[in-house]
């Protein structure tokens, strides 16, 4: 118990730091369309560009999986883990009257893990190495992208840093159960076609 006490005031001071001590006029505005869904729209219209760009099949495939992805972090972070841990959001937190700036609104009464950081990890993650397998090329902006959405969630005061880190946790390891469903769904239907060559190659 004593332990995750410590980790408890660690990673407060840690927000501390990061929501007060690290902020700015300028930062706040930032931070907050970081956080802003609509902010991204872009990006997922270029992914939707990209892939649009694949092969019939397999774009559908990538399709399928990235909304199974997103669903499967949503709903296991916001609708099981959260009510499970119970961590209060830090303003609603007793110890954090003092440090929350009230930029933003409070929100739901829960914060561990961060829906925020599991669903963009997870996407991330997947995206990542979807790429990687069928195009041999490293996205390495996904993960700065998942990350600035992670730290701005801590900057305007709704998670503290390890509701992040949960959260990231759970994307990564989402992402990848995705990317190895993928990649085995792919497997599948080109051993289908080199048994049977008249079937159109996936």
């Amino acid at each position: 118990m004593y332990f995750f006490d410590w980790l408890d005031h660690i990673d407060k001071i840690a927000f501390t730091f990061i929501h007060k001590d690290m902020s700015a006029r300028w930062l706040d505005f930032i931070m907050l369309l970081l956080r802003n869904q609509y902010t991204w729209i872009p990006i997922y219209m270029f992914m939707l560009y990209w892939t649009y760009q694949l092969d019939r099949p397999t774009g559908l495939k990538f399709l399928c999986l990235t909304l199974l992805c997103f669903a499967i972090t949503d709903f296991t972070s916001g609708g099981i883990l959260k009510y499970h841990f119970e961590r209060l959001r830090p303003c609603y937190d007793e110890d954090m009257t003092t440090v929350i700036r009230g930029i933003i609104g409070c929100g739901g009464k829960y914060s561990f893990p961060s829906s925020h950081a599991a669903n963009h990890f997870g996407l991330a993650t997947f995206w990542f190495f979807t790429v990687l397998h069928l195009k041999q090329q490293r996205w390495h902006w996904l993960w700065l992208w998942a990350f600035s959405i992670g730290l701005a969630q801590v900057y305007v005061g709704k998670h503290f840093p390890l509701d992040i880190v949960g959260g990231g946790t759970l994307g990564i390891f989402s992402g990848l159960c995705m990317f190895k469903l993928f990649e085995a769904w792919v497997k599948r239907d080109y051993d289908k076609y080199l048994k049977n060559p008249s079937l159109s190659l996936p």
